[in-house]
């Protein structure tokens, strides 16, 4: 089975040990699937230029023809052992979803789970359910992905609006970001200080300017158009391993702001039912 776009991976980016991985890891992929093997799709912050050497994740997105086997599965577990043994550092970067084709009409997350893998715990998490990312990742996939095997993502799937994707970064507000308010914890990390509010920024500009892109893309147009939150987000964004930023109170009240800002909006009024049946169980 070829892998026919591997020539191109040394231009998506100048670092050796990611193209590498890139490398490796299609090749592995087609070796335990075969037939049942759709496609590798790269997406993600290398997938649109806005990849950053020192945090950002390699994205990738198998899709198969059939829900995966407990052969395949047991095969994909010992390759992401391998993979963790040759790249190590870059390894704990992977972020890896194994799709069944028939899920991808679902605009809904389906109800399904499948495999996903996280290199950052090293875990491959058998049965992972889907969140309100599924349509997000999805659009995105349609609009920028590319494939390392197989078809164009776009002849897999009709186009997702840009509304579904609205409405999906309002539920992720609603369920995953506004309880972190309550969580000093999980706040005390600086990883998470920087990846929640990079998120809140596209969650904002996604629902705000009806656009879904890249967090570059998002924060720039947050700084510009909420110009008191520009420190906060510029140290969100400089942050890499190392890095204390101890910016929680900061973190929480500009979770506040997001959700005040999207509680403005047209499309927030559709889902409000919705949202309040989100919210009512934490009181």
């Amino acid at each position: 089975m070829e892998n026919k776009n591997t020539s191109h991976i040394d231009k998506l980016t100048p670092y050796k040990d990611v193209s590498e991985i890139l490398q490796f890891f299609p090749s592995g992929i087609a070796v335990i699937f075969g037939k049942n093997l759709t496609g590798i799709y790269l997406t993600g912050s290398l997938s649109y230029g806005a990849f950053h050497y020192d945090r950002s994740d390699i994205d990738i997105t198998v899709i198969l023809n059939n829900p995966i086997s407990p052969a395949e599965l047991e095969a994909i577990k010992s390759l992401h052992k391998q993979i963790e043994t040759k790249f190590n550092k870059r390894a704990k970067r992977l972020d890896c979803t194994y799709t069944p084709l028939e899920m991808l009409p679902s605009i809904l997350p389906p109800k399904k789970p499948r495999p996903w893998y996280w290199g950052g715990e090293g875990i491959l998490y058998e049965e992972a359910p889907y969140g309100n990312e599924w349509i997000i990742n999805n659009y995105l996939l349609y609009n920028y992905s590319i494939p390392q095997f197989g078809p164009d993502f776009k002849e897999l799937t009709s186009q997702i609006e840009i509304e579904e994707v609205q409405k999906a970064s309002i539920r992720d507000l609603f369920t995953e970001w506004e309880p972190k308010i309550t969580c000093k914890e999980w706040l005390d990390d600086s990883h998470n200080e920087s990846y929640l509010t990079l998120n809140l920024c596209r969650i904002l500009y996604t629902v705000m300017c009806k656009s879904a892109g890249s967090k570059d893309t998002a924060t720039s147009w947050v700084k510009s158009k909420y110009v008191a939150w520009a420190d906060l987000i510029d140290s969100a964004d400089q942050w890499h391993d190392g890095i204390e930023l101890n910016i929680r109170e900061k973190t929480i009240g500009f979770i506040s702001f997001v959700i005040d800002q999207v509680s403005k909006t047209e499309i927030y009024y559709q889902l409000l039912d919705e949202i309040n049946n989100i919210r009512t169980p934490r009181g």
